[in-house]
């Protein structure tokens, strides 16, 4: 099985989870290990003035992490296989690209198989805004707002829903399991799905978003969160990684195809193509 990008759910639950480890902390160095994680700004920021490098909130927007201090943002992107875990020992993971160091002693560890996560500071969320879509856990992402999005574009509503751009922290494995949900098949056109199955659709991407942050995200192949857990929504998953296996809705047969260049499973039987 192929390597899958911690979506939403794994996000927050990292967020979740750092929150109540690490605000108050106050940040007096940041170590990279690995020279481009740092991606727009330099370690001597952050040396040598602690008071100014308070972390007074930890939150999610996207698929970042976003440490807040006064005055300016964090932005962690874990990617593929980032993981980040809060610890005192002196010992660097084998595979840690950059480590937080706090004033009380204790570090936040970066550790990254493939090096693809990234460490960004800003002032404010506009760079990250201006590139992410609505959130779709928050109140603005009505009915009304998917109904006319849909519409209003002649797109593979995979394809569309994977654009962060259109909506914000969507990936594979969910976009599989709404789209299953609410009965459309993944090689559908967006402006030609029926306005229940839209209604369905939103309804379905918040319960099992809701759902998958319950059970602390999915874990496929690489995600765990913080200091090795695992999350527990793979075994709630009804469709996708379940190639070759019966529909829990129907008993077809689930297949597996590729859509928007992604790996994607279909019940062929449950989810009817919109074109």
């Amino acid at each position: 099985m192929a390597i899958k990008m911690p979506e939403l759910p794994e996000v927050q639950t990292v967020v979740n989870g750092l929150k109540p480890m690490i605000i108050g902390k106050k940040i007096i160095r940041i170590k990279p290990i690995w020279h481009k994680v740092l991606e727009n700004f330099n370690e001597s920021i952050f040396e040598n003035n602690p008071q100014a490098h308070e972390i007074i909130d930890v939150t999610r927007r996207a698929k970042f992490i976003i440490l807040h201090f006064t005055g300016k943002i964090l932005a962690i992107h874990l990617r593929m296989t980032g993981k980040l875990f809060v610890t005192k020992k002196n010992n660097i993971p084998i595979h840690c690209t950059v480590v937080v160091f706090f004033e009380s002693g204790e570090r936040l560890v970066f550790e990254d198989t493939r090096k693809f996560g990234r460490m960004y500071l800003y002032t404010d969320f506009l760079n990250i805004d201006s590139r992410h879509g609505i959130e779709p856990l928050d109140e603005v992402f009505t009915e009304t707002w998917l109904i006319e999005g849909l519409k209003n574009r002649k797109r593979n509503i995979k394809s569309l829903l994977l654009d962060q751009s259109f909506i914000s922290g969507l990936g594979n494995i969910y976009v599989d399991e709404s789209l299953w949900y609410a009965g459309i098949h993944p090689f559908s056109k967006s402006n030609m799905i029926p306005l229940q199955n839209i209604i369905n659709l939103r309804e379905g991407i918040i319960l099992i978003l809701q759902k998958a942050i319950n059970a602390r995200g999915t874990t496929i192949i690489d995600f765990t969160f913080l200091n090795g857990q695992s999350g527990n929504y793979s075994k709630e998953l009804k469709v996708f990684g379940k190639n070759k296996k019966p529909c829990d809705k129907c008993s077809d047969i689930i297949f597996k195809t590729r859509v928007a260049g992604r790996g994607t499973y279909v019940c062929a039987s449950c989810q009817e193509i919109f074109v």
